[in-house]
């Protein structure tokens, strides 16, 4: 719910200087690997979280 609220609170300009902050840090040929890892991260987190609940279920 806190993320939520801060995704509101941040206008456009705001997200434009982000980006332009990671281009300056890590270069734009190291964004699409920065960006698949994130992906594939997030989707072992959805995996884990199924089984967990999958498992939660199993038990009652």
């Amino acid at each position: 719910m806190i993320t939520m609220s801060i995704f509101l609170v941040i206008g456009p300009w705001q997200w434009v200087i982000i980006g332009l902050a990671i281009i300056l840090l890590f270069g734009g040929k190291k964004i699409p690997e920065l960006m698949k890892g994130l992906g594939s991260g997030i989707k072992e987190f959805k995996d884990a979280s199924k089984e967990d609940s999958s498992e939660k279920k199993e038990e009652k």
